[in-house]
């Protein structure tokens, strides 16, 4: 302690104040258990500690104890709170500690690790190979939109741990080019998820051609743990236990929510005034569609941001590359549909815009839980316009509280100066401010447009009702 207050001595107040911050973070997301203090395998612990974890966050203090010792578990906890690094920590430690079963062939896998999204499989992929880089080993990243026979040809040549989505897995296990017979832990992430998605007929099927589950150890991780979930773990898990990390309210304490209620043609230059007033560096702009991530990307394009759009059409090489981008700092706003809600794991988010309300409270909590992860601070400001108003109640009920609603201050109904100084404000295809106010998903005609222009209408101040 005294050479950290003799370093601090020499650095400016500024770094001081950062870094204090930091600390005090870190002391509020971590719990008093340390790595160490479990019976890890040396090589697995070695790559913890090269990771640079040495304390637990809450979720991992709770459920290592358990899943160390070999028991089914069914953690919950607000996103962003470490829930990868516990069960692959419990996964890693079992393979090294445990042996397989003699009549295990190269391309049977040990484990399988099931993600609902590419994204998440791939931040999952990531995390393992940093966690586990001194065991030996081998994880095999099965995911549809690429790499067709290059994947099959790698579990031909044997992994330890399959982490996929449950189609491209299905795809391969129905050619026989690897077998269940040898797994002994499986892992479903986000399996809330699973449901909205329509997966869950895809993971019932992977589970019930797995070995008995009094032969294998099961875990469950996510968000929130509804009746739906509880009842397919403990379908499928062998006398599971429920481990929760208990919080006031559903989503983060950190997160400063807030809402609009905009018409619908002043959404975008209410975006774009938020986004010039709070300059963010790295922020995630979430839509209900995909026609309206197109319009909103090309209209941040316009007014001179380096953004991106990503959605569940968006290849799956060129989604890669613009994530890439965002969290280098490349483009500094992200247009995404809920595709992005999950598994993104980018540090120093600072605002995350509900351009459209989502229509479930579970989208909503991980749409927010983008920012503010582990302990640090982000705001999540959400409009809610006519044709997605109706969803807020339901959101609020569903996170226990009330969003704060602000007032739309007269001068952000107007769009802003464009950034780029040697763009107009016109599109090349000579479309006013005017022409944004078209009805989601429908383009404006000439007529409506020439209208528009004559008479760009709409309301000068926010409801009364509602400011």
């Amino acid at each position: 302690m005294r050479r950290v207050a003799q370093c601090l001595i020499h650095l400016p107040p500024s770094s001081v104040a950062k870094l204090l911050g930091k600390i005090s973070v870190a002391d509020q997301v971590l719990s008093d258990i340390f790595f160490e203090q479990f019976d890890l395998h040396p090589l697995l612990a070695a790559g913890i500690a090269d990771c640079g974890f040495t304390r637990c966050t809450p979720i991992q203090a709770l459920t290592l104890p358990v899943a160390l010792a070999g028991r089914d578990v069914a953690g919950q906890a607000q996103t962003g709170t470490g829930k990868t690094c516990a069960f692959l920590v419990a996964v890693m430690n079992r393979l090294l500690t445990r042996p397989a079963i003699p009549e295990r062939k190269d391309n049977d896998p040990r484990a399988v690790i099931i993600a609902p999204t590419r994204e998440l499989a791939i931040q999952i992929d990531k995390d393992a190979q940093a966690i586990g880089r001194q065991t030996g080993l081998r994880c095999a990243l099965i995911y549809g939109g690429v790499d067709y026979d290059k994947q099959r040809q790698q579990l031909r040549d044997g992994c330890d741990v399959i982490i996929a989505t449950p189609g491209r897995l299905i795809d391969y296990f129905k050619q026989h080019v690897f077998s269940f017979r040898a797994v002994e832990a499986f892992v479903i992430d986000e399996a809330d998820r699973m449901f909205d998605l329509g997966f869950i007929k895809d993971v019932r099927y992977l589970l019930r051609r797995m070995p008995p589950r009094e032969e294998r150890q099961g875990m469950l991780f996510s968000a929130t743990l509804s009746y739906r979930v509880l009842e397919l773990a403990y379908e499928h898990m062998n006398q599971p236990e429920k481990l929760a990390v208990e919080t006031e309210n559903v989503t983060a304490d950190r997160v400063r929510q807030q809402v609009y209620f905009p018409a619908k043609e002043e959404k975008i230059p209410l975006l774009l005034n938020l986004l010039e007033h709070c300059d963010p560096q790295r922020s995630i702009v979430f839509v209900n569609t995909r026609a309206a991530a197109e319009r909103v990307t090309e209209r941040l394009k316009r007014h001179g941001f380096r953004v991106g759009a990503l959605s569940g059409d968006v290849p799956q090489a060129k989604r890669q590359k613009l994530l890439e981008r965002f969290k280098k700092g490349e483009a500094e706003i992200l247009v995404a549909t809920d595709v992005a809600a999950r598994g993104l794991h980018i540090p120093e988010v600072s605002h995350v815009f509900n351009y459209d309300l989502p229509q479930d409270g579970e989208d909503y909590v991980h749409r927010i839980g983008r920012t503010a992860r582990l302990g640090a601070e982000g705001d999540a400001i959400s409009f809610a316009c006519d044709l997605y108003a109706m969803n807020l109640p339901d959101i609020e009920r569903y996170i226990g509280m009330k969003i704060p609603v602000l007032a739309i201050e007269p001068a952000w109904l107007a769009a802003p100066p464009s950034r780029a100084a040697a763009h107009p404000a016109r599109s090349p295809a000579g479309e006013t401010e005017a022409d944004d106010a078209v009805p989601e998903g429908k383009p404006a005609t000439d007529k409506l447009r020439r209208r528009r222009r004559r008479n760009p209408g709409g309301r000068s101040t926010p409801p009364a009702a509602n400011a």
